[in-house]
């Protein structure tokens, strides 16, 4: 049933103007969360809150840049003046640096890591004690498959995404007492505009698209909404025993050995 998993709840899910994060909060407003969207993108920001808006849902949009320590306080400070509380975190926003170690710069590492990983951080400091006092709840992670398998020359984005993976683990640990259940979701090949600019930078981009749909066992590339459902179950009652974990939504990426 549709538009009743999350009545009652607040969420706030960063990076959600557009590609994966706006997927999750299309998904979670639906089922009748009220959503903060947090982005650095304020016209994608408020385009994603219109758009909600206009199909009857509560949806408010604050810029801030998660690796911004004062702009995180101000997001969890303005979720709790609009709603009155906090439910769910996701953690969703990012940015892909793939590059090996040698061709990474210092800025290029510094800030993969500082959006990523560190957000990821700054977001659960500041929510944490909001959810706590709101009852408990649920944070998300958004990490990757390149957490647990690798393709050579994404070094800054493999090693984010691989500590994004432990902190949800150290988190789940220490937050279970609070009612605070923390996972991860580590999607494959999802049809976003980061990945459309993977595909771009090819030297034949719908030929690079053809072979990573081919090679797909569910044959397509994902959506961000099948993240957004993959969220939707972590964030509802439905995943009250599920703490700890990683979420694979990949099309079967991981489960294969190699491709013939």
């Amino acid at each position: 049933m549709s538009g009743v998993r999350l009545v009652g709840k607040v969420a706030i899910v960063t990076g959600a103007a557009m590609g994966i994060g706006q997927g999750i909060a299309a998904v979670f407003a639906r089922e009748g969360a009220r959503t903060v969207i947090a982005d650095v993108d304020a016209d994608a920001g408020r385009a994603t809150e219109d758009a909600l808006r206009r199909r009857g849902h509560e949806a408010t949009f604050v810029r801030a840049d998660v690796a911004d320590e004062a702009q995180v306080r101000a997001l969890v400070a303005a979720a709790e003046r609009t709603y009155g509380a906090l439910h769910v975190l996701v953690n969703n926003a990012g940015i892909g640096v793939y590059t090996s170690v040698p061709d990474t710069s210092r800025e290029q590492w510094e800030r993969c890591l500082a959006v990523n990983l560190t957000g990821v951080f700054l977001c659960s400091k500041y929510a944490i004690p909001l959810i706590k006092a709101s009852g408990g709840g649920s944070i998300i992670n958004v990490a990757s498959v390149h957490a647990y398998q690798n393709v050579g020359a994404t070094a800054p984005y493999a090693a984010s995404k691989a500590g994004v993976v432990a902190l949800t683990r150290v988190m789940a640990i220490d937050h279970a007492r609070d009612g605070i259940r923390v996972n991860a979701i580590c999607p494959g090949w999802i049809d976003t505009p980061l990945i459309r600019s993977v595909f771009a930078a090819a030297p034949d981009p719908e030929e690079m698209r053809r072979q990573v749909t081919r090679r797909q066992l569910l044959g397509r590339l994902g959506t961000p909404e099948d993240i957004g459902h993959a969220a939707l179950y972590l964030a509802s009652e439905e995943a009250s025993f599920v703490t700890g974990t990683s979420l694979f939504v990949d099309a079967g990426l991981t489960a294969q050995l190699e491709t013939w």
